[in-house]
C-alpha cells in the first residue's frame, strides 16, 4: 500500500499532489498467481507556462529569474489519473508461462494557464523592475479512457537440435478520449511588472463547458519473437509484429473522418557473448506509432489539397532504428559498461504541439539521425560509486520535407537542416565516495549543446551545464539523513523550447530527505 501527498507553494507555481496505490497478490510462486492493483493520482497545480526571450545573434537569452512566477493566481493545471490493473500468470511447467494483463484507465486534464510576455519596445537595455508583462490566457481540457489487454506466452525448447527461447502474444488498445486544445477564453488585459513576480492577480473563469472534438481509436497487435542459440555463445533473434490499427473523429462542427491501416513491424537481431563478462549485439527493427492522438487535429474542411485531407490521407508515423553495441562487466564485476552505435529514420512525423499542428501537422516527410550512446554504472573501488550516460548525435537531418523556406530564413525547419530539439550532446555524471562507514558524499553534472526550437530554425538556446551535490549520513540502521542540492550554482538555462519562448530550467533547489525503516 503505497500513499503519498505533497502541497508545494514554488513562489507561487505550487504543485499540490494526493495519490495513494494499493495492490493485492496471491498464489505467488505457485502454478496460477494473480494480482489486482489499483492507482489514483490527483495533482492541482499553477505551473509557470514560460518566459520570453530576448535574442542576441541567433542566440535564446534567457533573462527573468528561473523561479518568478507571473501568472495568475488563479491559472491551474488540474489532473486526474484512475488505473486499474488485474494480472494471471498460469506457470505449465518450468519452461512455459501464460501472462495476461488487463488495465482500465479515466485520465483527465484541465489546463488554464498564461502565456507571458514583454510590453511591446521591451529591449535589453530598457529591462527593468518595472517594465510591463502582459499575460495571455492559454487554455486546453482532455479526457481519456484507455482500456488496454495483453497476454504474452513465454517458453523454451529445443527443435532441429537447437535451443529456442519464444516469446508470442496478443495486445489490445481501446481508447475512447475528448479534446480541446484551444479554450483560453477572452483575455483579462491583466499586466504585471518585471519587479512583481506571484502578484495575486485573479480572474473569474466565465468560459462555460468546452466545445470537445472526440476520437475513439482502436489497435490489435500479434507478435512473436524467437531467441534461437546457435552455440554457447551465438544467439540469433527473429521477431515480428502486426497491427490493425482504426479510428474515427468527430469536430463540434459535426466534420468527422475515419482512418484504418494494417501495419508490420519485423525485427531482427544477434547477440556474441565470448565470456561471462563481454558481449556484443547487432539488432533492427521497425516500430510505427498507433496513438489515435496523431489524427485529431485533421478535423474541419476536407476540401482536395487543404492541410486536413492530406493529414487524414497521411501514413502513421514509423521509425526503423539500426544499433550495434556491446556491454562490459568491469572491476571485478563492480561495474558495466555499455557502448552503442544507432542509425534512425523517422518518416511522416507528427507535430505533437497542439498550438502549432493545425497550421503545420508534418514536421518532416522523413528524419535521421546517426551517433553513439554510452554508459557507465557501478564500483570502481568498494567505496567510489559512478554513474555516467553520454548520448551524442553527430549526424542529424531532415531528408524529406514539402516546409517551404520562410523569406526571412527563419520559421520551421526546412529539408537538410537539423532537426529541432536535438543536441549533439546530452550526458549527466554522478559519483559518490563514502568517506566514512556513516557518510557518504556526491556531486554531479548535466551537460546538454545547443539545440533549436521546433519553428525557430534560425534560432538556438546555447548549451549549459548544471552541477548537483548530496550529503548522506547513516544515524543508525533505521534511519538516513540526506542533504541533496540541484542546479548548486542557480544556473539560468532555457530548458523546454517553443517558437517564441522558453520554459526555464529548474532553479536551485536543497531538499533534506530523512528516511526511517520501521
Amino acid at each position: 500500500l503505497n500513499a503519498m501527498a505533497q502541497n508545494a507553494d514554488n513562489f507561487g507555481a505550487r504543485d499540490n499532489k494526493r495519490g495513494f496505490a494499493p495492490t493485492y497478490r496471491w498464489g505467488i510462486g505457485l502454478k496460477d498467481e494473480f494480482s489486482v492493483g489499483l492507482m489514483h493520482l490527483e495533482t492541482d497545480g499553477n505551473p509557470i507556462y514560460n518566459h520570453p526571450w530576448f535574442t542576441a545573434n541567433g542566440t535564446i537569452v534567457p533573462t527573468l529569474p528561473a523561479r518568478n512566477f507571473y501568472g495568475l493566481a488563479s491559472d491551474y493545471n488540474r489532473t486526474q489519473s484512475t488505473v486499474l490493473t488485474a494480472s494471471h500468470t498460469h506457470r505449465f511447467d518450468r519452461d512455459t508461462e501464460l501472462k495476461t494483463t488487463v488495465r482500465h484507465g479515466r485520465y483527465e486534464r484541465e489546463l488554464w494557464s498564461s502565456v507571458v510576455r514583454f510590453a511591446a519596445g521591451t529591449t535589453p537595455a530598457n529591462l527593468g523592475p518595472g517594465t510591463v508583462i502582459t499575460r495571455t490566457p492559454k487554455g486546453r481540457v482532455g479526457y481519456s479512457d484507455v482500456t488496454q489487454l495483453q497476454s504474452d506466452l513465454s517458453t523454451r525448447f529445443e527443435a532441429a537440435g537447437l535451443r529456442h527461447q519464444l516469446l508470442a502474444g496478443v495486445d489490445f488498445s481501446q481508447e475512447d478520449a475528448a479534446r480541446n486544445n484551444n479554450f483560453p477564453g477572452p483575455a483579462s488585459g491583466l499586466t504585471t511588472t518585471v519587479g512583481t513576480p506571484n502578484d495575486g492577480d485573479f480572474r473569474l473563469d466565465t468560459r462555460g463547458g468546452a466545445p470537445l472534438t472526440t476520437f475513439d481509436a482502436r489497435t490489435i497487435g500479434l507478435y512473436a519473437q524467437d531467441t534461437i542459440s546457435l552455440s554457447d555463445t551465438v544467439k540469433l533473434i527473429a521477431g515480428l509484429r502486426v497491427d490493425r490499427f482504426s479510428a474515427s473523429y468527430a469536430d463540434p462542427a459535426g466534420n468527422r473522418f475515419e482512418i484504418s491501416d494494417t501495419l508490420l513491424s519485423p525485427r531482427l537481431g544477434a547477440l556474441y557473448q565470448p565470456d561471462a563478462n563481454t558481449s556484443y549485439y547487432a539488432s533492427f527493427g521497425t516500430s510505427y506509432n498507433t496513438s489515435g492522438d496523431t489524427y485529431q487535429f485533421a478535423l474541419g474542411n476536407f476540401a482536395p489539397g487543404t492541410a486536413n485531407a492530406r493529414l487524414a490521407n497521411t501514413p502513421p508515423e514509423k521509425s526503423q532504428n539500426l544499433e550495434v553495441g556491446g556491454k562490459f562487466e568491469l572491476f571485478d564485476n563492480r561495474a558495466s559498461l555499455g557502448v552503442a552505435l544507432f542509425h534512425s529514420v523517422k518518416t511522416n512525423e507528427r507535430n505533437t504541439d497542439p498550438d502549432t499542428a493545425a497550421t503545420q501537422f508534418l514536421l518532416s516527410g522523413e528524419r535521421e539521425a546517426t551517433g553513439m550512446e554510452f554508459n557507465l554504472a557501478g564500483r570502481i573501488t568498494p567505496l567510489w560509486e559512478i554513474f555516467y550516460n553520454h548520448t551524442w548525435i553527430p549526424h542529424a537531418r531532415i531528408t524529406r520535407s514539402n516546409q517551404a523556406l520562410a523569406a526571412n530564413g527563419g520559421g520551421a525547419q526546412v529539408q537538410g537542416d537539423r532537426p529541432a530539439l536535438t543536441p549533439r550532446h546530452s550526458a549527466s555524471l554522478w559519483t559518490t565516495y563514502r568517506v566514512t562507514p556513516a557518510v557518504r558524499l556526491g556531486a554531479g553534472l548535466n551537460w546538454r549543446s545547443e539545440q533549436s526550437p521546433e519553428g525557430a530554425r534560425n534560432l538556438v538556446a546555447a548549451s549549459f551545464v548544471t552541477v548537483d551535490a548530496m550529503a548522506e549520513v547513516t544515524l543508525s540502521e533505521r534511519q538516513i539523513l540526506k542533504f541533496n542540492v540541484t542546479n548548486l550554482t542557480d544556473k539560468l538555462y532555457a530548458d523546454g523550447l517553443y517558437r517564441g519562448f522558453y520554459q526555464p530550467g529548474a532553479p536551485r533547489k536543497l531538499q533534506v530527505t530523512l528516511t526511517s525503516l520501521f
